[in-house]
């Protein structure tokens, strides 16, 4: 055995990875057969291939990235081609600060360094990766290659598909098949929730919305546009020969063994149709309110006001801040057998089983407000509304809310205590609003720190003191590395502010004050603001102070 492979062993030893005794067996296996000890130790499964070569890593003073955590940048990995790639199990991942930076099996590999080097004009970055994700990475990369460049022989790079036989026989061609599946399939397994296709003036360009912000994940020839997105809109139901006004449709998908459903709307531009498609995790519709992020304080609070039979809770908050999907969490409280719970909602986004949703359907004269009526004359214990957006809509719910029904619904304010004025100028008198109304939740999504990169920062203690609240001994910010894809955050989580209303707000109401001073009474009755409750989280180390000031200041 070799000195190298000598201090190896030793180093996995000490470091609890690897017995003494299977160190001993897999050195008679080496000198038996001459193999490499780090081969004989994941083979015979003395050793996991990932512990080894992070091992390896630190070895050698290189850092070491999972391809299965990392988002490959596709204008990186094109730059070598895939023969080259499998000889010298080496894949470009990315571009980092005019460098190209290269998973590698074998990043002692001097010549593959210098050939990748003298193909690509730049300096190389070597990074360590498992030869199994290596060679994944490769197959995958290639497959999406494939799936561009048979595209562009199927379409011509100037010419635009107008006949319609013809745009319908190339979107049956397996390229665009496999390209659409390929994107789609790669949004979900990044945690996307949206997908921009955005044709522009020479280039198709494709965003995934991940934890909230935007990232350009790749670009394709235009010539490529309408066979795209004509496919999506087979697969949405849409009418593919409609170019000129918006559509909406809808798709069902099994991806990697799980259900999912897409939202799809198109949009007409300058320079084609844009599509965005919204994706629709079943999973996320069992979540429990604990894992949305509630602090122990406010959950005790939501649960006073949705426990009570009968009254109207509103969740308000801006497009995109998680209002539906806590609704949701708490029609999965209230769902039993014993009680009956109708929905009216536009669109209905996720089925719930034991419970009647109703899809609005304005050009068949099925509103918010007409399908409200119905419902009430349908027995229901629990409604959910959508949305309260006109004057009719909120006067039904307001008056379900005083008849004996438990109302939920979504408003578009700032925060809480500008809900009641909202209603109100709705034209819904003050009394019934203030009889009515026996919680509202404000909310914001903020990005989570990514637990495998977060560092540790000095904390602005006037920033707690202002607050009232204890300065702590630290606080965290983002980092960035292979797991968040250098973004510093992963995953989202939930600030709220609930407002419950009490015989002073009732009061003060009724009396149309302003929401300043409904907020000065909400706070003096125990209210936590959304500022308040997003410092209390940048103090348990889950987000930082600049996530909290881009989304609640």
């Amino acid at each position: 055995m070799t000195t190298e492979a000598r201090h190896l062993g030793t180093m996995l030893v000490q470091e609890g990875l690897l017995d003494r005794a299977d160190l001993d067996r897999a050195t008679e296996i080496q000198g038996e057969t001459g193999m490499p000890l780090g081969r004989i130790l994941v083979e015979e499964k003395f050793v996991k291939e990932t512990d080894l070569v992070k091992t390896l890593a630190r070895h050698i003073g290189l850092e070491f990235v999972s391809l299965d955590e990392v988002t490959i940048d596709p204008s990186a990995s094109a730059l070598i081609p895939e023969p080259l790639a499998r000889r010298y199990n080496a894949i470009p991942i990315a571009f980092e600060d005019g460098s190209l930076v290269v998973a590698m099996a074998d990043p002692a590999n001097v010549l593959a360094i210098d050939d990748i080097r003298a193909i690509t004009g730049l300096d190389v970055l070597p990074r360590v990766a498992t030869k199994t994700e290596v060679e994944d990475a490769i197959s995958r990369m290639a497959r999406f290659d494939d799936s561009v460049s048979d595209l562009g022989d199927l379409l011509d790079d100037e010419a635009e598909v107008e006949d319609l036989g013809a745009l319908e026989a190339s979107v049956d061609e397996a390229p665009v098949v496999k390209l659409v599946n390929t994107i789609i399939t790669r949004a979900i397994n990044e945690r996307a929730s949206d997908i921009h296709i955005e044709p522009g003036e020479r280039d198709l360009r494709i965003r995934f919305r991940i934890d909230g912000v935007l990232h350009e994940s790749m670009s394709t020839p235009r010539a490529i546009s309408n066979a795209m997105v004509s496919r999506l809109k087979i697969m949405a139901d849409i009418n593919i020969a409609e170019r000129r006004i918006p559509q909406d449709g809808r798709m069902s998908l099994k991806v990697a063994g799980k259900q999912v459903d897409l939202r799809v709307a198109t949009l007409p531009s300058v320079y084609g149709e844009k599509v965005v498609l919204r994706i629709l995790d079943r999973s996320s519709v069992m979540l429990e309110l604990t894992d949305l992020g509630f602090g122990a304080r406010n959950l005790e609070r939501f649960q006073e006001a949705y426990e009570r039979p009968y009254g109207a809770i509103l969740v308000t908050g801006p497009t995109g801040s998680g209002k539906s999907t806590t609704l949701y969490a708490t029609l999965n409280v209230l769902n039993d057998p014993k009680v009956n719970i109708i929905t009216v909602e536009d669109p209905v986004e996720y089925r719930l089983g034991g419970i009647t949703q109703i899809q609005v359907n304005r050009k068949a004269g099925l509103t918010f407000a007409s399908a409200l009526r119905s419902i009430l004359r349908a027995d229901p214990d629990v409604v959910l509304i959508g949305e309260i957006r006109d004057r009719e809509t909120a006067k039904i719910a307001i008056e379900a809310a005083l008849t004996g029904h438990l109302v939920l619904s979504t408003l578009h304010t700032n925060d809480s205590s500008s809900s009641i004025g909202r209603l109100i100028e709705m034209e819904v008198e003050p009394y019934l609003v203030a009889s009515s109304i026996d919680g509202i939740l404000a909310q914001r999504l903020a990005r989570r720190l990514c637990e495998k990169c977060k560092v540790t920062t000095p904390p602005v203690a006037e920033e707690f003191e202002k607050l009232g609240l204890e300065t702590p001994k630290e606080v965290y910010s983002p980092e960035g590395c292979g797991s968040c894809a250098n973004t510093g955050y992963r995953g989202r989580l939930a600030l709220h502010e609930i407002l419950l209303v009490d015989e002073e707000i009732q009061r003060l109401a009724v009396e149309r004050r302003p929401s300043d001073e409904i907020k000065v009474a909400a706070l003096a009755a125990g209210m936590t603001t959304l500022w308040q409750d997003g410092i209390e989280k940048v103090a348990t180390g889950v987000t930082s102070l600049e996530e909290i000031m881009r989304v609640v200041a």
